[in-house]
This record gives structure tokens, sequence and C-alpha cells, in this order.
């Protein structure tokens, strides 16, 4: 039985693995270290097989795991101080909601927030699936989400799609 629950796994990630990329580059925005990410997860993922109780729930168990990882990722990474020094340049004119983008709106979100936003909107997730990724209840992911769009309607200066 634990060597069909093994198989399955490997079948989900090799069928996912692009998606699995696509969240994880949207926590460390760098393409080799997204892949570590992915990779990492996998690791741990077929290493703890066993502790997949039911295989129906395969994609909210391994996505918990790729969100932590990623979110462990981005977290060192904030402590990185960059070696290489930004060349001067002359400060940007105009309204500073102007040049925001969707991303980097996103990117200003808690972490909780941004789980949310990322497995909504990039990852199609119902919001079940997000309250058991997170293991956050429904309704704290539903105020999650909603607060979200709040800030980034404030942030971007646009309507964002519900």
């Amino acid at each position: 039985m634990e060597q069909h629950k093994g198989q399955q796994l490997t079948e989900y990630i090799v069928a996912h693995q692009e998606e699995f990329y696509r969240l994880a580059f949207s926590y460390v925005k760098n393409r080799d270290a997204a892949l570590d990410v992915v990779q990492e997860s996998i690791v741990k993922a077929l290493s703890r097989a066993d502790s997949l109780r039911q295989p129906q729930y395969m994609k909210t168990w391994f996505y918990r795991i790729l969100l932590n990882e990623s979110m462990n990722h981005y977290r060192r990474g904030k402590r990185l101080v960059p070696l290489e020094t930004v060349p001067d340049a002359p400060a940007p004119t105009g309204d500073p909601a102007d040049r925001l983008d969707l991303y980097a709106a996103i990117d200003r979100l808690s972490p909780q927030e941004q789980a949310v936003i990322r497995l909504r909107f990039f990852e199609d997730m119902k919001l079940e699936e997000i309250a058991q990724v997170t293991g956050a209840n429904l309704n704290t992911v539903k105020s999650r989400l909603y607060k979200s769009l709040r800030k980034l309607r404030e942030l971007t200066g646009e309507e964002v799609a519900t």
C-alpha cells in the first residue's frame, strides 16, 4: 500500500511540476532559487509520503509543503544583504502608485495574505483547499482574501477581480 501511495505521489509531482515552479517563483523571484524550493519540497514530500493518510488530499498536502518551503526561502532571503551596489539613478517622478505593478503590490502584503492571493489566483484553488493548505479555517481564509484584495486595490489604484 505504501508503495502505491509513493507511486501516486510521484505521478502527481511529475504532472504538476510547472505549477509548483510557478508558485515558488512567485515568492523567490529567481529561477534557480525557485527550482531549489521545488526540489526541496519534492524531497520532503517523498521522504514523508507515509504521513499522507488520505491520498485524495495529496494536492493540499503537497501545496502545504511547497508553500512552507517557499515562505522559508523568502524569509531567509530577506535577511541577506546584497553585496553589489546599486548605481546612482535619478528618483522616479510622478505618482508612486503609477509605478507599482501587481506583483510588487502582492510582495507588500503579509505572508499569510500573499499565500491566499497566490493560491487563489495563481493556482486557481478553491477557498476550501486554501484553508487546508494554510491550516486556517475557511472564514479566516475568506477574511484574508477580501482584506488582501482591498489592500491591493489601494496599492495599485486599480480594481482587482475576485
